[in-house]
């Protein structure tokens, strides 16, 4: 079982102890007795610890900013969303295939931004432009925010902040089972909190650090009980020795746990396995020994945004995962809607 996170190393900015919450931060990291230090922007973040760049890599991805969110233009969050909430960046899991590994690029620490007030007003003026349409707001685009939020309870306050709005609806998802501070939030159902679910192959070789499978859906229970719109998302969908097999253990095991008075408003969203030319560069050089078949010779090039292409799998290979998968869903969980495969 996966220990709720705790940083070895702070940076705190000194715009951030003009807020509550850093202020709060401050004073609860100090009562743990973590080491603090100050930096006058997290870009000036600097000499993390460690003899070579894989210590670094991995003291890093435990070591905790504490900072402002300047930029409160939201970025676009399809198909998940209509706007990313940037509550905070980077994650101290160790998912070996994850697109972070680009995005964060050098900077794979974790920061979390407290004038949440801001980013809730700028959310505000998102939703107004679309009233009367619903707008949908994605907060896990750039960290696993259940995975930090026993210490920040930032998440709490958006869920409940867009539990009182009107035409705003929030979504996340996790690989974490640390949910019982959210259990009692305020949420009047527009919160949808998923999890992220996998093959045991998948979890075991690829998904270091971060909860089980079985750990994972006895938290969706918990929520699902708590009144939360429920959803699982099944990615990467990685083909691998015997991967329909593991597939259908994995679906198998969540209908043997997850009981029928939750499944009446179930969404699963499907995402195969991709990579780009950056990431896989970095992946090779933070996880040396992986095993993830990364070989553009086996795979189709597709376009993406800003340029940067992603190889996904063989078109033939794409229909017979989605079709398997959509299989075992409507063998165990006909009543779920499938939101998209990608």
């Amino acid at each position: 079982m996966s220990k709720p996170f705790i940083p070895q190393l702070v940076y705190i900015e000194p715009g951030a102890l003009e807020y509550p919450l850093g202020r709060t931060l401050k004073k609860k990291f100090q009562d743990m007795g973590i080491e603090i230090r100050k930096t006058t922007s997290h870009n000036q973040v600097r000499n993390i610890p460690g003899k070579n760049e894989l210590q670094k890599y991995r003291n890093a991805k435990s070591t905790f900013v504490v900072g402002v969110r300047k930029t409160l233009t939201f970025d676009t969050s399809k198909p998940s969303a209509e706007y990313a909430l940037p509550l905070a960046t980077g994650c101290m899991g160790h998912c070996q295939y994850c697109y972070l590994q680009t995005t964060m690029g050098s900077k794979p620490y974790i920061r979390t931004y407290v004038n949440i007030d801001e980013i809730f007003h700028a959310a505000e003026d998102y939703m107004a432009e679309r009233a009367p349409e619903e707008t949908r707001f994605e907060a896990a685009c750039t960290s696993d925010i259940v995975g930090i939020d026993h210490l920040t309870h930032s998440l709490k306050k958006a869920i409940e902040f867009f539990g009182k709005s009107q035409y705003g609806k929030l979504r996340f998802v996790t690989k974490y089972h640390h949910v019982d501070h959210l259990l009692d939030a305020d949420h009047r159902g527009k919160t949808r909190f998923r999890f992220s679910i996998n093959a045991d192959y998948v979890i075991r070789h690829f998904e270091h650090g971060t909860s089980s499978l079985d750990d994972r859906i006895a938290a969706a229970v918990k929520v699902a009980k708590a009144g939360y719109p429920l959803g699982f998302i099944v990615a990467p969908i990685y083909l691998h020795e015997g991967w329909q097999d593991g597939y259908f253990r994995m679906f198998e095991k969540l209908d043997q746990q997850l009981p029928d008075q939750y499944r009446n408003d179930l969404t699963f969203e499907l995402i195969q396995h991709r990579f780009t030319k950056p990431a896989k560069r970095i992946i090779f050089k933070n996880y040396p020994m992986t095993k993830l078949e990364l070989d553009e010779e086996k795979r189709k090039y597709k376009w993406g945004k800003y340029g940067i292409g992603k190889y996904v799998y063989l078109p033939e290979q794409q229909q017979e995962i989605q079709h398997v998968l959509h299989e075992f869903q409507e063998k165990f969980f006909p009543q779920a809607a499938v939101e998209y495969f990608t």
